[in-house]
């Protein structure tokens, strides 16, 4: 980055269908890439969701077509990294739209050392935006996310005890760079989901992994507001950005 900061702007869409998000990635994302628009930061939530990215398996996909209908959770296949995961009410789902592709690139797949650093500055982001909110989190060696670790989910109340001497997975990661090295998806914390709709999946294709909220962590949780703030505010010291809230966006 150059000493001045780069502008990034944020806009809270609200709750928005996940094909409905995808298309306005799409067209902000080509705005980007052709000096129109400035790096964008989408936060949203999603209707229950569940997603399939290009490593998935459909084997990971524990509820029928006719019990997903049942309970309305609608399915995707999606071009970004990682495996089978859930967005629904209660998380905050995180889009940013970042040129990471250095001057003079070209082609389909940006540098690998790039790309996973991104990865690695995303988790970055939300575990210090956890730290500012009173929840210790961190990264586990050779897994995509941001885990609380054994000691952190004796505090889950809901949790099942055989389940706690484990890591739990607060927020999963899936990215994708185009070809115009603009980034695509992004993060989605848990807040407060419904941990029944988790048991239709294999999260991001682990066995046995525990999916835990932040409200199961602190009590009183946080508001959602709290929580967008935090996430900005560790977004812009994490990739030296500054971030300008442009408030409510319209699902174009």
């Amino acid at each position: 980055m150059s000493e001045q900061q780069a502008v990034v702007a944020v806009h809270w869409l609200g709750q928005v269908a996940y094909e409905a998000a995808w298309q306005i990635q799409e067209r902000l994302a080509l705005e980007i890439a052709e000096g129109r628009r400035r790096p964008t930061l989408l936060l949203l939530e999603h209707p229950h969701v569940y997603t399939i990215g290009r490593r998935g398996r459909e084997t990971n996909l524990l509820w029928d077509k006719s019990e997903r209908q049942r309970r309305g959770i609608s399915l995707h296949t999606v071009d970004r990294g990682g495996d089978v995961t859930y967005h629904g009410p209660g998380q905050l789902v995180g889009y940013p739209l970042m040129p990471l592709a250095p001057t003079g690139w070209s082609g389909e797949r940006l540098p690998q050392a790039d790309y996973v650093g991104y990865v690695r500055r995303l988790e970055e982001t939300l575990i210090k935006a956890l730290a500012r909110l009173g929840l210790v989190t961190g990264q586990i060696a050779g897994l995509t996310g941001v885990w609380v670790m054994a000691d952190g989910m004796g505090r889950c109340l809901r949790c099942d005890p055989a389940q706690k001497p484990a890591p739990g997975k607060i927020a999963s990661i899936g990215v994708k760079v185009d070809v115009n090295g603009i980034s695509r998806h992004g993060f989605a914390l848990n807040l407060a989901t419904d941990p029944d709709y988790w048991a239709g999946i294999v999260p991001c294709g682990l066995d046995q992994v525990t999916m835990v909220n932040l409200a199961d962590l602190l009590h009183p949780a946080p508001s959602l507001e709290t929580v967008r703030s935090a996430v900005e505010a560790a977004f812009g010291e994490v990739f030296n950005v500054r971030l300008e809230r442009l408030g409510y966006f319209a699902a174009e």
